[in-house]
Parts: C-alpha cells; structure tokens; sequence
C-alpha cells in the first residue's frame, strides 16, 4: 500500500527530496504524497522527524 502522510507534518520538507520517483508535494498545510505514483520505498518515512509518513 502506498504511504500517506498524517497530521503529524511540521512541513520541514525533508521527505519531499528523498522521494526517487517525485511522488511528494507541499500541499495546503502539509506535504501529500501522490498514492498512484508512490513506490512505497519508504524513504520518505525514514527521514522524517515526527513519522508523519506511513504505509496507508
């Protein structure tokens, strides 16, 4: 399943550049991740600082 990212984001923005297939985008308020573009690698889950990604 792809991941997802919940209310936890701060918006830092570190997941956004450890994503290889450019799934993540600043959306309104915090960073969404495109589910049908998303390889679920886990990249960005391991840089976050608050685990605000997770397998949906």
């Amino acid at each position: 399943m792809a991941y997802v990212i919940d209310d936890k984001c701060i918006s830092c923005g570190a997941c956004e550049g450890e994503c290889p297939v450019n799934a993540i985008a600043e959306g309104d308020g915090q960073y969404v991740i495109d589910a049908d573009a998303c390889i679920e690698c886990g990249a960005c889950a391991d840089v976050c600082p608050v685990d605000a990604p997770a397998q949906a």
